[in-house]
């Protein structure tokens, strides 16, 4: 039997400050923007999100949940070959986050790298680690963490605040032959989207700088609203292309993971695919917004309540700014330790 990259065990971890949309209200009242924050959570069903302490840095959630993941599967860092992080909120530019996780979990044994496309890069991280396990047969075992800490580089007056929650998701992938693994990936992005939403200053097109911190061009800012209609449409295109690449029928997928950031777009998403809304989690109303961190936060959150069970088929789909698109679709391992 060929060998797969298989998802063995997952893990999360959530800051312990619980900010709840009442607390965003009362700190927008004063700015006579109280009503954003209601309208925002009718829209999008996000209740409240879990905000890191000004001690925690994205590799500080990322190690959490590594080591969750870790425990979980009986394996220390030492057994980890190699480390991919996916996240668009580093600790630095560089060195990558990534080397820093390295140190903080003691994981000599592993090369490391960075996965910077935003949502989609916990899929993608997936998705290039079943690539280096199938052309690489020195690699047994690798860490996949996805990682978010935005709510750090927005300014505290930004109502888009709201949306941004902290956390980190985990993964290991290993190398088995028992018919489990990832079976397909596809992905999708379109540049021209690429001014709406982002970070304008700290890169080598304008270097952080006095006059850009000062005009907050070293924060992130929503320039231009998204189609509301862009995940509705490309969702269920990037299902139908991992359903064919995959070779299965889409009423096979157990569970179902988007991009947790509208509630109500996953809904019309399961409509579309004539897929039961209940097998695609909604979980923004407790974590809200993580970005990169929020697919392995879900899958995580869900094999913890029996949402989903090892052996069964799930798809990963992520979503964000650029905009880049990446799903997979994978077989859980037959045992999955929560």
């Amino acid at each position: 039997m060929t060998d797969t990259a298989t998802v063995v065990a997952t893990g999360r971890y959530l800051p312990k400050r619980l900010v709840t949309n009442a607390e965003l209200r009362d700190h927008f009242a004063n700015q006579d923007q109280a009503e954003l924050i209601d309208r925002f959570a009718e829209n999008t069903g996000i209740q409240q999100r879990y905000w890191a302490d000004d001690s925690e840095t994205t590799s500080d959630l990322a190690a959490a949940a590594a080591q969750q993941a870790l425990s979980r599967s009986g394996y220390t860092a030492d057994d980890i070959d190699l480390i991919i992080l996916g996240t668009d909120t580093p600790d630095q530019i560089t060195p990558a986050t990534s080397v820093v996780l390295q140190a903080k979990l003691g994981a000599k044994n592993a090369g490391t790298f960075d996965v910077s496309c935003a949502c989609a890069a916990f899929p993608t991280a997936l998705s290039i680690a079943a690539g280096l396990i199938g052309s690489n047969p020195s690699l047994e075992r690798i860490l996949v963490v996805g990682a978010y800490l935005m709510h750090r580089l927005a300014a505290a007056d930004d109502p888009m605040i709201f949306f941004y929650g902290d956390g980190a998701g985990a993964a290991i992938v290993e190398r088995q032959s028992t018919g489990a693994g990832l079976c397909a990936s596809a992905f999708h992005a379109d540049g021209d989207y690429a001014g709406h939403w982002g970070i304008r200053a700290g890169g080598t097109a304008e270097p952080a700088s006095h006059a850009a911190v000062t005009a907050g061009r070293t924060q992130v800012k929503l320039e231009t609203r998204y189609p509301p209609e862009i995940n509705e449409v490309q969702w269920p295109r990037l299902m139908r292309r991992l359903s064919q690449s995959g070779g299965f029928e889409l009423n096979d997928v157990a569970m179902a993971v988007f991009t947790q950031v509208n509630a109500a777009s996953i809904q019309r998403v399961c409509e579309t695919l004539a897929l039961p809304s209940e097998r695609a989690p909604c979980l923004m109303d407790q974590y809200g917004y993580t970005g990169s961190a929020c697919v392995p936060i879900v899958l995580d959150h869900a094999l913890e309540a029996g949402l989903v069970k090892g052996g069964e088929l799930v798809t990963l789909i992520g979503s964000g700014v650029g905009y880049n698109m990446a799903g997979v679709a994978l077989r859980l391992a037959k045992e999955m330790p929560t």
